[in-house]
């Protein structure tokens, strides 16, 4: 009965759109995810996500479309933080509290203060990704082959800063200029991530699939690869359990990705596990 009903979703065009943006999303996510969580970079995630609703309410209160207004305000908005973060004196926990907060604060008065707003607050903040349309899922693509292409060509520069920045300056890396890459495309997915898991899960979108890859991975590279094999493998199974069980898809998805998270440290936990342990950073 649910095998049929899974099959029958799968022929709809909006069930394989569906199925598509979660794999281009998932498979962004946990790439730059495992970097993000090296960086310590996590909690930055979830301040960019809490501020897209900012930016929805922004677009509404305009009259533009939301999604959109969305990318270059996530673009925009995660270039402002780094800046107060390099240039303040306040410890970056209690600064990114303070902006995801007061993001979250205004967006929620905002959207109080619309009438223009036709959608339900569940969709923003758990992701409506059945409703994914072509267009959106024509950017999802081309901003998943954008972040491939830029983890080939510079995967040795972004190691070189994850492991050591000093290093990294001195050999000649423009560490600055590849610091503010990496945060803008981090910006750009988060921001096309919203559809797929909304404001709430976005972050552990991000985090879970490499904190889980990090348990398996010896290698810097086979790490990022096996992030985003997670984050992709998460979102095909997390949107036929949807499918099939008629749950949200959204928080299925981030329930499958903890699942394996938690199956990962338990078989790092057992006696005689080859799950490789004690190391902080996987090297190359």
């Amino acid at each position: 009965m649910v095998l049929e009903r899974i099959l029958e979703l799968l022929q709809l065009p909006f069930m394989q759109r569906a199925l598509w943006a979660g794999i281009f999303t998932g498979g962004m996510a946990g790439a730059l995810g495992s970097f993000t969580i090296l960086r310590q970079l996590s909690f930055f995630s979830d301040a960019l996500g809490h501020s897209a609703l900012l930016g929805i309410s922004l677009g509404i209160i305009l009259g533009l479309n939301p999604s959109l207004m969305l990318l270059p305000f996530a673009v925009v908005f995660a270039l402002g933080v780094t800046y107060l973060l390099e240039h303040t004196r306040l410890w970056t926990d209690a600064l990114l509290n303070i902006i995801y907060s007061g993001s979250l604060a205004l967006a929620v008065v905002l959207l109080s203060l619309s009438d223009r707003y036709q959608g339900g607050l569940n969709n923003l903040l758990f992701g409506d990704i059945l409703a994914v349309r072509p267009a959106d899922l024509v950017m999802s693509g081309t901003l998943c082959t954008l972040v491939g292409l830029f983890l080939l060509l510079t995967l040795r520069v972004q190691l070189l800063i994850t492991v050591n920045e000093a290093l990294a300056v001195a050999q000649g890396a423009a560490v600055r200029r590849q610091r503010l890459l990496f945060i803008t495309l981090l910006a750009l997915v988060v921001a096309v991530s919203i559809k797929t898991v909304g404001v709430l899960l976005i972050s552990a979108f991000v985090v879970i699939p490499a904190c889980g890859a990090r348990l398996w991975s010896r290698q810097f590279s086979q790490y990022v690869v096996l992030a985003a094999l997670v984050g992709v493998g998460s979102a095909i199974v997390g949107m036929l359990v949807s499918a099939g069980m008629n749950w949200p898809s959204g928080p299925s998805i981030v329930v499958c990705q903890l699942a394996f998270f938690l199956i990962s440290v338990a078989l790092n936990l057992l006696p005689g596990a080859w799950v490789h342990r004690g190391q902080k950073s996987p090297t190359s």
